[in-house]
């Protein structure tokens, strides 16, 4: 079974409009609800794959209260730790006439130290329990900066495969506490690590130090482009399929779940890729975030080219057969 673990949990307010005017009153959209966060998202997305699945992240507040009751409507199941705080907010404006959206985020919610350290002691006790551990997004404040590496450390410690999607000043101490599975667009490590990608050998390289970190596999996206990913010390080059995109909002998050369907199905490499890189597609071709259903990317599994870059690794076909 897997674990969705989210720091920085949020409370959307989607408010749909056929025709958005700005600068003017709008009346007569429609307001749906949704429970988001990095971690949630990827929840959502496996729930809908049918892959069985945990969430552990914060709740505060009235909006912490509304939180719950929405991912308990959606069938998520979660444990909350409680926070004095009250859980951040967006706004979220679609206008449907221009397939445009606006988003506006209230600050993050302030965690205490206590609340870190009991965030911590759930996972001590929730982390022997699973088999994969999925970290996602960013952390909100410093207090809990050590949760993300401290849980790493946890799983590697219980042979535990753990994915670790997160951004920040942390990521430093994430990679060096050397999760199973890293996933960053490149945009993140830029801002994160101060890493400039001017070309194709510069992630190829910073592939191979997350290798030397003891992290087995890397996913190095970047939007709709091609992008790069490593299992041990193979390379691949992969072309995602090209959608009329809409939001990109949970399309990382879309692609983490598909690694965890890849690995919680026992698919190869190259499967596992274009499943996630499908996936990752298909969310961002929807206002909808990590909604999908098997219909909705499969399709797109055909258009993904995944090119080994470097030496070449031999796949088995261990296939049982009648003879």
């Amino acid at each position: 079974m897997i674990l969705t673990v989210t720091l920085n949990p949020l409370l959307e307010r989607r408010i749909t409009y056929k025709q958005f005017k700005y600068g003017s009153e709008n009346r007569g959209g429609y307001l749906n609800v949704k429970a988001g966060g990095k971690g949630i998202n990827v929840s959502r997305q496996l729930k809908n794959l049918g892959v069985d699945n945990f969430a552990l992240t914060f709740a505060g507040g009235t909006s912490g209260k509304e939180f719950k009751d929405v991912i308990h409507g959606e069938g998520i199941k979660s444990v909350l730790v409680r926070t004095e705080g009250a859980t951040r907010e967006a706004l979220i404006f679609i206008d449907e006439s221009v397939k445009s959206i606006t988003s506006c985020f209230s600050i993050n919610t302030e965690i205490s130290i206590v609340e870190a350290e009991e965030f911590k002691a759930k996972l001590e006790k929730m982390i022997p329990n699973y088999e994969f551990i999925i970290l996602s997004g960013s952390s909100p404040c410093s207090a809990t900066d050590s949760i993300f590496p401290a849980a790493i450390e946890l799983a590697v410690n219980n042979d535990k495969i753990v994915i670790c999607d997160t951004y920040g000043k942390h990521l430093k101490d994430c990679i060096e506490a050397g999760p199973t599975i890293m996933h960053n667009n490149a945009d993140e490590i830029r801002s994160s690590l101060g890493l400039e990608f001017k070309s194709d050998n510069d992630k190829i390289s910073f592939l191979n130090f997350l290798y030397e970190k003891n992290i087995k596999q890397a996913y190095i996206t970047d939007g709709g482009k091609a992008f790069f990913a490593s299992n041990f010390d193979y390379h691949f080059r992969v072309e995602v399929p090209s959608v009329s995109a809409v939001d990109s909002t949970g399309s990382g998050d879309a692609f983490v779940s598909g690694i965890a369907y890849g690995w919680e199905k026992d698919l190869i490499f190259e499967d596992t890729l274009k499943t996630a890189a499908a996936l990752g597609a298909a969310n961002a071709a929807t206002f909808d975030v990590c909604n999908l259903s098997s219909g909705d990317y499969e399709d797109l599994r055909g258009s993904v080219i995944v090119s080994p870059v470097g030496k070449k690794m031999k796949v088995v076909d261990d296939t049982p057969r009648v003879l």
